[in-house]
C-alpha cells in the first residue's frame, strides 16, 4: 500500500482566540503568562500526520478485511458498502509538544498547554484531510475512529495499528497495553470517500460530551445499520 508522513504542517495559534476560549480577561497578567506558553509551543510544535492507502478484500455482516486484517464494527462495514479505496491514518500534536507540556508544573498553565496541543492536533487533522482530497481528487470524505463507538471499540486499536504498520511509530506515536496513544493528543481511524457525510457523535446517546460535533439520533442506527433476521411468520 501507499504511504505518506505529512510533517510540513505550518503550526500557528490564534492567541485572541485561544485566549476566549479560555475566559482569559485581555490584559490580564494571565494574557502575558498565555502568550507565553504559545511562543514556547510555536518555537518547538511539529504537528504531523500518517496515512497509507488500503483496499477492502472481503466483506461480511460486520466486518471488512483490509490488506488481510480483519476489522470488526457493523457501522463501518456499512459505512463502506460502497467503498473500495480507504485512507488509514494517524495523527498527533507530536512528541515536541508533549515533552514540553511535560516540564509544566503549574496546574493551571498545564491545562492551558492541553489545549493547545488539541491545537496542533487538529490543525494535522484538518492538513491530512485536505491532502487526501486534493491529491486523490476526492469529494466528500467522513472518518472513524476506534473508541468512538461502543460498534467499533478501543481495542479495534490493535487492528488498525497492523494496517498501518510503522507508520505511526514513524511520527512518534505508540500504543499503550490499553489501546491508548502516546502523545495522547493523537487520533487514529480510517477517512473514507462517502456521499452522506457521516459524525460518530450521531449514534452516541452519551451527553454533555465537550467534543460533540453533531447532535444524537436515536432513531440513526435503527434505519441504517441495525441488522434485520427473516422471520417466519408460519
Amino acid at each position: 500500500m501507499d504511504s505518506m508522513i505529512l510533517d510540513a504542517i505550518p503550526f500557528k495559534v490564534d492567541v485572541d482566540h485561544l485566549g476566549k476560549t479560555l475566559r482569559i480577561k485581555e490584559g490580564s497578567g494571565f494574557t502575558e503568562k498565555l502568550k507565553r506558553l504559545v511562543d514556547e509551543a510555536q518555537a518547538i510544535g511539529k504537528p504531523k500526520a500518517f496515512y497509507r492507502v488500503g483496499y477492502i478484500e472481503s466483506r461480511t455482516e460486520d466486518q471488512v478485511v483490509i490488506d488481510g486484517t480483519v476489522l470488526t464494527s457493523r457501522v463501518l462495514r456499512v459505512n463502506l458498502e460502497k467503498v473500495y479505496r480507504i485512507f488509514p491514518f494517524v495523527a498527533t500534536c507530536g512528541v515536541e509538544i508533549e515533552g514540553w507540556s511535560n516540564l509544566i508544573d503549574d496546574m493551571l498553565e498545564k491545562y492551558w498547554a492541553d489545549v493547545i496541543k488539541e491545537t496542533a492536533l487538529r490543525l494535522a487533522i484538518k492538513k491530512l484531510s485536505d491532502h487526501l482530497i486534493e491529491h486523490y481528487s476526492l469529494g466528500k470524505i467522513s472518518r472513524m475512529n476506534p473508541g468512538s463507538l461502543a460498534d467499533w471499540p478501543l481495542e479495534e486499536q490493535r487492528a488498525l495499528f497492523a494496517i498501518l504498520g510503522e507508520g505511526p511509530a514513524s511520527i512518534g506515536i505508540r500504543l499503550t497495553d490499553h489501546f491508548l496513544m502516546i502523545p495522547i493528543k493523537s487520533v487514529s481511524g480510517i477517512w473514507f470517500p462517502t456521499e452522506e457525510s457521516f459524525e460518530s457523535c450521531r449514534l452516541c446517546p452519551r451527553e454533555k460530551c465537550i467534543g460533540r460535533r453533531a447532535p444524537y439520533d436515536q432513531n440513526l442506527y435503527d434505519q441504517k445499520y441495525r441488522k434485520f433476521t427473516f422471520q417466519n411468520p408460519f
